[in-house]
């Protein structure tokens, strides 16, 4: 999640406002978001939001946002009609001030100057930012590579870097997502390269999968299949929305005639027809996903279809891609991912030396590393120090770290901000983090419930009790065993006072301890355990 807040006294600015998607144990939640309790808590104004560009993981917790901040936002033509569909989807169509800028162009925001910077990335219209401050000027990358020979024919603002270094910049923060990368990051159009044989070569149909968000690469395949005489189909509703958004906006040209509906790709000879298709990272219900178990309506794949990966493996979803690329073999497809066909991916951010060239560039008197895992950063900043800026200058910041910046001084705040996260489900409402681990609680072990009858003049225990259980255990003495449960439920009423009988929330206390116990001895296994006192 991308989420920084600049501020010079009570004014202040959001730069980026991204989501993360679940990470396995997250159980019922579908995103997840920042805690915006910063901006709850400090009194000030917030001036405007910045986005960078239109990947989920920098607008995709805009609408939570400007539920509570009704304040501008600031982003080139795509990365706001990205923005738009995502605010309509929850039903705040209209509701937003989405101002469009362009590069070279400079805002004023508050008490600051924007001015927004062209940049290379796996999304056309990604910026960059110089925001000049009462202190002096802040030069954010954004997500960034230098790719020097981009599809749409947009490059690198190289000069304007360079214009600002001359300036003085005070300090830089620079994407780090590939400081581990040794040399250059390859060009996108590397991959059209890679996929011109495969495309041209196949003897069936032809399977592209990709992030939904990567334009140019969209724009290469649906080229690559013109050429070879194979119709387009864009499978899944991510890719469509996408590639409508783009297509209406002119980022996307698709070539005459190319495009079918899904609906029709059957109807074609097999080596006539090239599909792109959603889901790489093999979420269950994508359209790839669908396909892969033969669970789709409009297609299936026979012997010798060709599915191409064309996208890098998010770490944590190893598993989830495997069983993908399982059911995908067991269809008699042709499965090829990265690694064994070179090429047919590159990374959207700068490795080791376009770092090195954007430090060069910009010459700053202080440099925050950001983007990335805390090993990232790190290196991102040792490379930085040998590039010669001064180990003091260099900053590696964690979440909620605080920097407070002059024109001499870059320090970090011994108080940290409040941050953390915010899981949201399926109805767009927030879910709390003890929810969560009680799913996770109930997943793990399992849930008893003991149901017993208590006499309400004599205190005794009416009926044997009914133990109820749910994803516990199942082993051959299982009744023996909830026998013998039963028996401890009887012996903690029984073995209550009178007094202590009347208090209902003293004797589920009891039964819950006394349960936990014996269970956890018996079993070894720790199940959410619910008491349930009847009233006879």
């Amino acid at each position: 999640m991308n989420m920084m807040v600049l501020r010079y006294q009570d004014d202040m600015l959001l730069l980026d406002a991204g989501l993360m998607f679940p990470e396995e144990g997250m159980l019922g939640v579908d995103i997840v978001v920042p805690d915006m309790a910063y901006l709850e808590q400090e009194k000030g104004t917030l001036h405007g939001i910045i986005l960078t560009h239109g990947h989920d993981d920098h607008i995709g917790a805009l609408p939570h946002v400007l539920q509570k901040h009704r304040a501008p936002v600031f982003g080139t033509q795509l990365t706001l009609g990205i923005a738009a569909e995502r605010l309509e989807e929850y039903g705040m169509e209209g509701q937003a001030d989405l101002r469009k800028v362009a590069t070279r162009h400079v805002e004023r925001v508050g008490p600051f100057e924007v001015e927004f910077i062209q940049v290379t990335h796996s999304i056309p219209d990604s910026i960059a930012m110089a925001i000049r401050t009462p202190v002096g000027t802040i030069v954010h990358t954004g997500d960034w590579k230098i790719d020097q020979s981009p599809v749409d024919g947009r490059s690198f603002d190289f000069r304007r870097f360079s214009e600002l270094g001359d300036e003085g910049v005070l300090a830089l923060l620079s994407d780090s997502t590939n400081a581990m990368r040794r040399g250059f990051t390859p060009s996108e159009r590397e991959v059209g390269r890679a996929l011109a044989p495969l495309i041209q070569g196949a003897a069936g149909r032809v399977v592209v999968t990709t992030f939904a968000s990567n334009i140019h690469r969209l724009q290469q395949v649906a080229d690559l299949a013109a050429r070879a005489g194979r119709r387009v189909a864009f499978i899944g509703r991510s890719v469509s929305t996408n590639v409508r958004i783009a297509e209406g906006l002119g980022y996307l040209k698709l070539p005459p005639g190319v495009t079918i509906e899904p609906r029709d790709v059957m109807s074609l000879p097999r080596d006539k027809v090239v599909l792109i298709a959603g889901g790489s990272q093999g979420e269950p219900m994508s359209a790839l996903s669908r396909i892969a178990m033969n669970d789709h309506r409009d297609i299936s794949l026979d012997k010798g279809d060709l599915v191409i990966l064309s996208a890098r493996r998010i770490p944590g979803n190893e598993k989830p891609i495997s069983r993908l690329v399982n059911h995908l073999c067991r269809r008699g497809a042709n499965v090829l991912l990265d690694d064994v066909a070179p090429g047919i991916h590159v990374s959207g951010h700068a490795s080791r030396e376009e770092l090195r060239i954007m430090l060069a560039l910009t010459r700053p008197r202080f440099f925050i590393p950001v983007h990335g895992d805390f090993q990232h950063l790190s290196q991102h900043a040792l490379l930085a120090t040998e590039a010669g800026i001064a180990p003091e200058r260099v900053v590696v910041m964690e979440s909620g770290d605080i920097l407070s910046l002059t024109a001499t001084e870059a320090r970090v705040e011994d108080q940290p901000a409040p941050v953390g996260t915010v899981f949201i489900d399926g109805t767009l409402e927030q879910v709390d983090e003890i929810v969560i681990k009680d799913r996770q609680h109930i997943a793990e072990d399992g849930i008893v419930i003991p149901v017993v009858a208590i006499n309400k003049r004599s205190g005794q225990v009416e009926h044997p009790p009914e133990i109820v259980s749910r994803a516990f255990v199942f082993v051959d003495n299982q009744e023996e065993l909830f026998e013998d449960a039963r028996q401890v439920v009887i012996r903690a009423v029984e073995g209550s006072t009178p007094e202590e009988r009347s208090d209902w929330g003293f004797i589920k206390t009891k039964v819950h301890t006394e349960l936990k116990r014996f269970l956890r001895k018996r079993t070894g296994r720790r199940p959410m355990i619910i008491p349930v006192i009847l009233e006879i």
